[in-house]
């Protein structure tokens, strides 16, 4: 039996908390918030919880408590993090990692000094479409991936504008450290890895210049809740686009929470000389194959239920982690699995800023 402790009860949390709760193998013994409220809804709403905080120092103090859940905003996760390990916790720190490479790597070089499990929400990894991919692409069924294209595209769809989203100082960045993240971290995962060469990007800001002229539709303001609109921030890019080489592949890709496009586009294209594939986020994936010009769409489903009525992914990602510290073998998303896409992540702000390319 694993004791663990909930660090944030904000969406994300809802995630995590139903395959926690199900899982014979926990007991919650925290939930934490600096609102308070929050973590007692959760109290309410997940019955496993014992108690709840509003000091998550409380449970990084009980000795009894295994390993800690980061669930916080994502300038919070290395803070939160980096004294958990030092508290002899194990860590689950959802993405991004934190707000930029280098306190990554400090993260990384703590958990490995600690002899502690540290693993990022990088979910699409327990994600069977995207298993059935890599093993694929392991298989020769793609032969060589020359090129990736990803494009995680919508209309004025900027998340709690003026809030945590939209203010660098808390989120790290805008479109491309909240969705981009999980993107890229799957072309990483398919492709089994790569190794950095040389990257260049461009960053926009346009949409929202004036928070009080942007136009969106009702109800579909993700964390509307969480909006300033009359004196919040807007310093993050609502639009990102470059150019990526590897030792494996070359990617190009383009991502907008807004556009003036009535159209979302959320898909990767895998593009090699014996086959391809479209993968459509959120559904299936469809195969070419080039030597008999078929298509065969897949019939894994994304992101299918448990039998606990539950995202299967976020249940496999989370046994995994009670897995992991419970055996002591690094699980798929460890952090020393996820550093190369998040510097590329890292890369790619830096490029955007000098407006030149990057090398590695």
């Amino acid at each position: 039996m694993k004791v663990i402790a909930i660090i944030g009860c904000g969406r994300i949390s809802n995630n995590h908390l139903p395959a926690l709760q199900v899982n014979e193998n926990v007991r919650i013994k925290y939930a934490c918030d600096i609102i308070l409220e929050k973590a007692q809804k959760a109290k309410e709403k997940f019955s496993k919880i014992e108690n709840v905080i509003e000091d998550y120092n409380i449970a990084l103090n009980d000795s009894e408590v295994d390993a800690v859940y980061v669930l916080t905003p994502n300038y919070k996760h290395y803070t939160i993090t980096m004294a958990a390990l030092k508290a002899g916790k194990h860590v689950f720190c959802e993405k991004p990692i934190t707000v930029n490479y280098e306190l990554s790597l400090e993260m990384a070089k703590e958990a490995e000094k600690q002899g502690k499990m540290l693993n990022i929400g990088v979910v699409n990894r327990y994600n069977k479409a995207i298993e059935e991919l890599r093993a694929m692409v392991e298989n020769g069924k793609f032969g060589k991936i020359y090129h990736v294209y990803c494009s995680f595209r919508n209309k004025r769809c900027i998340p709690g504008l003026g809030g945590a989203f939209t203010t660098k100082a808390e989120s790290g960045g805008g479109v491309l450290i909240d969705w981009g993240v999980h993107f890229f971290d799957l072309i990483y995962y398919v492709l089994g890895g790569f190794k950095l060469k040389n990257i260049t990007c461009d960053a926009y800001s346009e949409m929202a210049k004036d928070m009080k002229s942007y136009v969106y539709e009702k109800g579909t303001m993700w964390a509307e809740d969480t909006s300033d609109i009359e004196n919040g921030v807007n310093d993050v890019e609502d639009l990102i686009t470059g150019y990526i080489r590897t030792d494996k592949s070359s990617i190009s890709f383009n991502g907008a929470w807004a556009q003036n496009i009535d159209t979302n586009e959320m898909f990767v294209d895998f593009l090699g000389d014996k086959g391809g594939a479209r993968l459509s986020y959120g559904g299936n994936f469809t195969f070419f194959d080039g030597a008999n010009l078929t298509a065969t769409e897949s019939t894994i489903a994304f992101d299918p239920v448990t039998e606990f009525g539950i995202s299967e992914m976020f249940f496999e990602e989370n046994n995994g982690f009670i897995e992991c510290i419970t055996t002591g073998v690094k699980a798929r998303n460890h952090i020393e699995y996820v550093l190369e896409s998040a510097k590329l992540l890292d890369g790619l702000y830096k490029s955007a800023d000098v407006k030149k390319e990057i090398s590695f």
